[in-house]
């Protein structure tokens, strides 16, 4: 992965084009710090993708499974004397 300051990406914005084309990820810093990055748009379509991609809770995934085995014991668990 390359890191290129923005003054520097400007200057040279066809080429690293190019290099996105072959796969190379550029890193675009300002002041020193990433704030960019230049990927090809297959590598940005799978990213979006993942983040695009909503993930169900614990809850839900075992409401999934089969059988009654996550069912609630409405029972209490000990009696406790105070």
């Amino acid at each position: 992965m390359q890191t290129i300051n923005l003054k520097d990406a400007k200057a040279g914005f066809s080429s690293l084009v190019d290099g996105a084309i072959r796969g190379e990820f550029v890193t675009i810093t300002r002041h020193g710090k990433p704030v960019a990055a230049l990927v090809s748009v297959e590598a940005a379509e799978i990213a979006r993708k993942a983040m695009e991609r909503k993930r169900s809770g614990l809850v839900a995934y075992l409401r999934t499974l089969p059988g009654e085995a996550f069912e609630r014991n409405r029972l209490p668990s000990r009696t406790v004397e105070l």
